[in-house]
Order: structure tokens, then sequence, then C-alpha cells
């Protein structure tokens, strides 16, 4: 079977303000109908990148592709590419129909009024709003707010939807609920998606791939898994998830291991046997979430560390209080040693 093609592509790309490289000389390629996240923290280059494939800046050197195309040098509105933003740049004085069609309606020709509504009535029903075309977006909640963008944006049928951090302004809950619906509606539409983010968590849970960025270059690029199991330095462990460092080898390396892969008991005695390592600890702190304890422990030969120890049953809640001498330890296939870098 045929890999799917590229929609878009990086080679070789840089953008520089001044003296400052946001984005420095790299390649990136997104196939068909994946949905890629740019995960990275302020000022690493991600939204700069996103703009550069939607047109908004060009590079200083370098190529941009999409399907197959140098798109280099070529204006946002000749692209095939939609962008939705964080604050959505609804326009409050229209419907949410109108809304929803604006860029059809700018298309020449104009498509006749029948073809507007049809279009139109399949992008709200492809976000579950049929019925609320009447209504003004302030109307709204910023979930539904957020799904007239999307609508806005897939009406169109763009070869990629460019998403700039669309569901930082939610709280929680709903940008949980809208990360089930954005990998619902990327399923059913079978449109390349591309997301900007900050929020590993968000990155983790909705993406194919994940291009982890620091300093405008391109660190790691791969599946969440990947990512998480297999980072190739530290930053990318630091970065993705939750982590332990200890001190490596040698200086230029440092162990991780994740704090749900640490074993926590009574003593030394009641932990498993085959463990790599068997520590004496003190619990520091305990943060109870729900699912699972998070408790903070320090051993006289490492310090301190996270263990991350799931809820089975009722008693395991909170079941070490802050000052209990207990035990912890690992498995050797926990340790990674890495690039302290």
């Amino acid at each position: 079977m045929n890999a799917p093609p590229n929609v878009i592509e990086f080679r070789k790309v840089t953008k520089r303000f001044g003296d400052v490289a946001a984005v420095a000389d790299n390649d990136l390629a997104v196939k068909a109908g994946e949905f890629l996240s740019i995960l990275g923290p302020s000022g690493c280059g991600k939204t700069t990148s996103l703009r550069m494939m939607a047109g908004f800046e060009q590079p200083t050197e370098g190529e941009v592709f999409i399907r197959g195309e140098n798109v280099t040098g070529v204006p946002a509105y000749r692209r095939p590419v939609n962008m939705v933003f964080q604050h959505y740049a609804l326009f409050p004085h229209l419907s949410v129909a109108d809304n929803v069609s604006y860029g059809l309606r700018q298309r020449n020709p104009k498509p006749s009024k029948a073809q507007i509504d049809r279009a139109v009535d399949e992008a709200l029903a492809m976000v579950r709003l049929s019925g609320y075309g009447k209504r003004r977006s302030y109307e709204l909640s910023g979930g539904q707010q957020q799904r007239v963008a999307l609508a806005r944006a897939l009406i169109n049928r763009p070869a990629v939807l460019l998403l700039d951090e669309p569901l930082a302004a939610l709280d929680r809950k709903l940008r949980r609920d809208m990360q089930i619906e954005l990998q619902n509606l990327q399923r059913d539409v079978g449109i390349t998606f591309l997301l900007v983010t900050h929020d590993q968590e968000e990155a983790l849970s909705m993406s194919d791939r994940v291009c982890v960025m620091r300093e405008g270059r391109i660190v790691q690029t791969g599946s969440p898994r990947e990512l998480y199991d297999q980072p190739v330095n530290r930053y990318v462990a630091d970065f993705v998830g939750k982590t332990n460092f200890f001190a490596g080898p040698s200086q230029a390396e440092v162990l991780s291991v994740r704090p749900e892969q640490i074993e926590i008991a009574a003593s030394l005695t009641h932990l498993p046997e085959g463990l790599a390592a068997r520590l004496p600890v003190k619990v520091l702190n305990r943060i109870f979430l729900g699912e699972h304890t998070e408790y903070v422990v320090a051993s006289e030969q490492l310090g301190a560390f996270m263990v991350m120890a799931p809820r089975k049953s009722e008693r395991d809640a909170g079941i070490y209080d802050i000052g209990d001498m207990i035990a912890a330890g690992w498995r050797a296939e926990a340790e990674r040693i890495l690039p302290n870098n």
C-alpha cells in the first residue's frame, strides 16, 4: 500500500525577524489526512511556522509546498488552507449562517443562494449546530462559538485546516470535550488538521503525530507514544509528560524515570521482586487527583522525586501520609538514559 502523499512540506525553511531566527532551517512533511500537532513553549516558532503555511508570513530562506506545488510567495487568499484562531474572529453583527458562509460569498464567481444555503447546512451539521443559523455569535457559549469558527473554516473544504491554539480560551472540561469533538470531526471529514499548541496533554491526546519545537528548531517528530516512550533528549522528555531526572553515567547524560513507572510500598520487603532500584524514601507531599495520587518522596541517594500511584480501590487513595517512611523502586525497562540537553 502506498503511503499518503505529503499535503504540506517545509524544505529548509528559515524565518528571521531582524537578527532573530524565529524558525531555523526546518524540514517538515505533513501527510494527507493526518492530525499533526506542533508543540512547544511560547516563542519556539510554532505560530510563525503556521503563519508561513497559511501565507501570512513568507520564509526568509527555504520553500513551502502544498499538494506538491511550491507556494513560497503565494498570498494567503490563493492557498487551499483555512485557519481557526484562538479568539475565533467571528463577526458579532452577522448571524451564525452569515459567519459560516462569509468565505463562500467572497468567491468570484459567487455561488448561488441555494448552493450557499446547502453548504451552510452541511457545515453546521458537521459541527453539530444544525438549527443555529439564525442566532448571533454573542448568543452562543464559548464551545459553540468555537464550532462556528470550525464550520466557517471547513465550508470551503480546504486541503489543510490550520488551528492556532483554538481551545486555549475554554475552561478545562469544555476544552477536553472539544478535543474529542475535533478528533471525531477530523476523522469524519478526512481533512488534514495541523494544530499549534503549548499544551502537551492536548497534543498527545488528539494527534497522529506530534512535532516538538525548541528555539525555532524541530527537535523530534513522531507518534505521541514514540515521543513519550522514546524521547531524543531531556528537553523532549520534560516537555512531553511528567518525568523524574536523576544523575546519568556522565555529565552529558541524564537518567529519566516516569512517575507512573515507580512502585511504592510500605517497606522494602513489600516491594515486588525484580526491581532494578529499591530505595527507602520519606513522603514529602501528597496530592489526591481522583483516579490517582501523586506523591513527592525523597531518598538520601537521589533526593526528591515524584511517584504517580493509581487508585485501585478506595483504601488506595492517600494511603501514605506526609512524613511516612516507605519504599520505592522501578524496573530496569523504566530507565531511559538521555542526552542532557
